[in-house]
């Protein structure tokens, strides 16, 4: 029996090509969806497991990455800012909305964060770090 040539009546099911591709990409979407939740679990559990960390530093860069927005879908922004250490290290992390908007370029303060995680950032006056 010839896989994509075998002649069918009416009544007779799809042909087996089209089960072929339906099945391919139902199984596209499953591996992706499940792909996309490994990913993130690896991700939160790489968070717990690293050490909390709290430093002095400085906001030295803010940046949105929006996606989505054309037509009838609605825009999806991402926020993140790049602290730089005393030491000339630096790390971006993402935050939340009311997160970002309280931080300003050149911001002094106390950076706590573990792994990706943004906990929080705790400005000091110029006097407190001088």
């Amino acid at each position: 029996m010839d896989f994509f040539s075998t002649p069918r009546g009416p009544l007779d099911g799809p042909p087996p090509f089209f089960i072929f591709f339906f099945v391919l990409i139902l199984v596209l979407i499953v591996g992706a969806v499940l792909y996309g939740i490994f990913s993130s679990v690896s991700v939160w559990s790489a968070n717990n497991a690293s050490e909390r960390l709290s430093v002095p530093g400085r906001v030295v860069a803010k940046r949105t990455q929006v996606s989505g927005g054309s037509r009838d879908s609605s825009a999806f922004t991402k926020y993140f800012a790049t602290f730089e250490f005393e030491d000339g290290g630096r790390v971006e992390l993402p935050l939340k909305g009311p997160q970002y908007g309280l931080l300003v370029e050149g911001d002094f303060g106390e950076l706590t964060y573990q792994g990706t995680r943004f906990i929080d950032f705790v400005r000091m006056r110029k006097e407190e770090h001088s």
